[in-house]
């Protein structure tokens, strides 16, 4: 058909109120969501984090804390960096069969396709430490890690040490804090990624030799839209200045969802670039942060072109972005 032609169909079409077939639209990437969760510590929250995942088909990434696989009784076998065994920042599990319970959500996680991935052990400020300090904090996640559940008194499952030993891929430092022999520690000791940047909004990783440097966004939140971390504890000390404010609760949750969502949007019909958002397995203010991730887990997870997927699966999935990032510096 000619161009004067198919120009007078639309004109006829249209004056007689006949709908003219849409132009098929144009196929754009996935959009991407990076749901992580610092410690993993509270079981209750564990089983919370993965009747959500199967709900809206979501993978999420881990960051295990290995003094929680560890009881009261046995956390002298931690040996933090230039401090006496037995110290830890978050505590440890509070008995045998609590750590036990983790193992066994920590191991029913891995097989539905989740990521477990290192935040180190005890919850320590790492900006200054030395590779050696790093590669101690290292050892003993393996270690504790492969041993855990001898350590309870339990028969590992098979393929266990293999993921303890092999399979754990990504960091997230503890509080976010990074200091000069962290990246080349995990460069050294095969690290695919490290989690621990913040960026200003959603960025594609960086890179530093092999190791992919992701970093959680710089978000626009409140009736200000003043930028936050993407993280549940930022927002807690935001809004209520790190105190308990359960009364709140609703009202912190809608404008922690409002902000996902913002950030969400402008990426989906944008560049989209993968929108990363972290929690810890501590319900703030009432619960609100999960209530405001639940509802977007549930509302954007769940579509077509949607993919709420691990770190190690975004690595796997976008090869050819992570070489032109890594390309570009």
């Amino acid at each position: 058909m000619s161009k004067r032609i198919s120009v007078l169909a639309a004109a006829m079409c249209l004056s007689t109120g006949i709908a003219l077939a849409a132009e098929p639209a144009q196929q754009t990437s996935p959009q991407y969501v990076l749901i992580s969760f610092d410690g993993a510590h509270d079981n209750a929250l564990w089983d919370r984090s993965l009747k959500l995942a199967d709900e809206t088909g979501s993978r999420f990434t881990y960051f295990l804390s290995c003094v929680y696989l560890l009881g009261p009784d046995q956390k002298g076998l931690y040996h933090p960096p230039g401090m006496k065994a037995g110290r830890s920042n978050v505590g440890f599990a509070a008995s045998r069969g609590d750590a036990a319970a983790r193992l066994a959500n920590v191991w029913a996680a891995y097989q539905s396709g989740h990521e477990i991935a290192s935040h180190g052990c005890g919850h320590f400020d790492g900006k200054d430490w030395t590779k050696a300090d790093w590669k101690n904090e290292f050892d003993q996640f393996d270690d504790i890690l492969a041993n855990g559940w001898k350590l309870n008194g339990l028969d590992a499952p098979a393929g266990w040490v293999e993921l303890a030993r092999r399979g754990i891929r990504g960091f997230r430092a503890p509080y976010l804090s990074e200091g000069k022999a962290l990246a080349t520690t995990l460069a050294e000791r095969g690290f695919a990624y490290n989690a621990s940047a913040v960026t200003r909004g959603p960025q594609l990783p960086g890179h530093k030799g092999k190791l992919a440097e992701f970093g959680l966004p710089m978000i626009p939140e409140g009736p200000a839209s003043k930028r936050i971390i993407s993280m549940d504890y930022n927002l807690f000390v935001r809004h209520s200045g790190g105190k308990e404010k359960p009364e709140d609760s609703a009202a912190f949750a809608e404008r922690t969802y409002e902000a996902f969502a913002r950030t969400f949007e402008a990426e989906y019909a944008g560049e989209r670039r993968p929108v990363q958002m972290g929690f810890h397995f501590v319900l703030m203010n009432g619960g609100a942060y999960w209530t405001a991730l639940e509802r977007f887990a549930r509302t954007y997870c769940v579509k077509a072109d949607v993919k709420c997927v691990s770190y190690s699966d975004w690595l796997a999935a976008n090869p050819a972005e992570g070489s032109s990032v890594a390309a570009g510096g």
